[in-house]
C-alpha cells in the first residue's frame, strides 16, 4: 500500500492575509509547499522569492488563457493538435504560412471557401486557439448571432457601439456564410462588422460560397460594398474535395464501434 504523502503545514496566518490583500491567489496556494521546500533544502531567500513570483505569473497566465478562451466562444475547442495538414487541399505551404499569424499582425483577413465538410471551420478554430494562446483575443460569431445582435441594439440605436467593443478583439470569425439564407440584420451585421475593421483588425471567414458570389446571399449593393472591404487585404484560401465527414463516416470512424 502505498503511503499517504505528508502535506506540508499551512503557510503563516498572517502571510495567508497578506497575500489575499494583496490578490496574489496564486502564490496564496503554493506557499506552503515551496517554504516547506525551501526550509528543509535550505534556499536561499531570493530562491524562495523566484518560485513564489513564478508561480503567481504561471498561475495568471493560465487564468489569462481561460477567460479569452471563454469570451471567444469556440463552437468545438479544435486546435491543431488534432489537425492532419495533408487532409486538407489547402496547400502546405500557405497553411504554415497562416499558423505563424503573422497576418492579424498586419490587420490582414482571411477568406476560406469551399465545399461542406473540407475543413473550414476547423482551420480557422484551430487558428483562432493558437492566436488566443500567443495572448491575442478572439470573437466568433455566425451569421444569425450577426442579425440578433443588429436586432438587439436597434431599438436604442447603440448598434456602432455593439460593433466597437467587438472590434477590441484581434481576430473577429465569422463561420459558415452561405449555407443559410442571409436575413436582412445579418447582412447588415456583417457589413458593419466588415466595414469597422477595415485596415484596423483582421477578419476571418468561412463560407461555401466564393465572395464574388455573396450577391446571391444579399442584397447586390450590401454585397458588393461587403466584398470591396473584405477582399482587399485578404488571403483566400478555396478547399476542394469530399467531405472529411462524410469519408469517415463512411468508413466507420465517425463513431465507436459498437460491442
Amino acid at each position: 500500500m502505498t503511503a499517504a504523502v505528508p502535506q506540508p503545514p499551512p503557510a503563516d496566518a498572517g502571510l495567508e492575509q497578506l497575500l489575499r490583500r494583496m490578490r496574489l491567489p496564486h502564490m496564496r496556494r503554493i506557499a506552503p509547499e515551496v517554504l516547506a521546500t525551501a526550509k528543509a533544502q535550505r534556499w536561499d531567500p531570493a530562491e524562495v522569492l523566484r518560485a513564489l513570483l513564478a508561480e503567481e505569473i504561471a498561475g495568471r497566465d493560465r487564468s489569462a488563457l481561460a477567460t479569452r478562451r471563454a469570451r471567444a466562444a469556440f463552437p468545438t475547442g479544435k486546435t491543431f493538435d488534432a489537425w492532419d495538414e495533408h487532409l486538407s487541399s489547402i496547400p502546405a505551404p500557405t497553411q504554415q504560412a497562416l499558423r505563424t499569424l503573422e497576418w492579424i499582425g498586419r490587420h490582414e483577413n482571411l477568406v476560406v471557401c469551399g465545399p461542406s465538410g473540407t475543413g473550414k471551420t476547423f482551420l480557422l478554430e484551430a487558428l483562432g486557439q493558437a492566436a488566443v494562446e500567443t495572448g491575442k483575443h478572439v470573437a466568433w460569431f455566425t451569421l444569425e448571432q450577426l442579425g440578433v445582435l443588429v436586432r438587439a441594439h436597434r431599438a436604442d440605436d447603440s448598434v456602432t457601439k455593439a460593433i466597437t467593443r467587438i472590434l477590441r478583439a484581434d481576430l473577429v470569425v465569422v463561420d459558415d456564410i452561405g449555407l443559410l439564407p442571409v436575413a436582412p440584420d445579418a447582412a447588415e451585421g456583417l457589413y458593419r462588422l466588415v466595414d469597422a475593421a477595415y485596415e484596423k483588425r483582421s477578419m476571418a471567414v468561412s463560407s461555401n460560397l466564393h465572395p464574388s458570389a455573396f450577391d446571391e446571399l444579399m442584397p447586390k449593393t450590401l454585397a458588393t460594398a461587403t466584398v470591396d472591404r473584405l477582399v482587399h487585404h485578404a488571403h483566400i484560401c478555396q478547399t476542394a474535395g469530399d467531405s472529411v465527414r462524410l469519408s469517415q463516416a463512411l468508413s466507420g470512424k465517425g463513431v465507436t464501434p459498437l460491442s
